[in-house]
């Protein structure tokens, strides 16, 4: 006779509660039609600390995707960046 496996999945939490967990954030940026590549490149570098090629790759996913995840991790790491980015007037969240 077989025996059978039964596997148990945990239920996701964040189906469940409809909150993100802490470290599970992600930092978002979103296309926009009034900035260069250049010029997010460059941002993307100085602010987010990204090579060259990162950068490059981050904004050929939002330009052809409409959004790219910059970085992952809690809240009040991600906010900081958000600021920088915003500021240089790209269009970022936190989700």
């Amino acid at each position: 006779m077989k025996s059978k496996e039964v596997q148990i999945t945990k239920p996701d939490f964040e189906k469940l509660t409809g909150e993100k967990s802490e470290e599970g954030r992600f930092l978002v940026l979103h296309n926009d039609d009034f900035h260069t590549f250049d010029f997010v490149i460059d941002c993307l570098i100085e602010i987010c600390n990204m090579d060259v090629v990162q950068a490059e790759q981050c904004t050929f996913l939002v330009h052809y995707k409409g959004k790219c995840d910059v970085k992952k991790g809690s809240f009040e790491f991600l906010e900081p960046f958000k600021e920088g980015l915003t500021t240089k007037g790209l269009s970022v969240t936190i989700d």
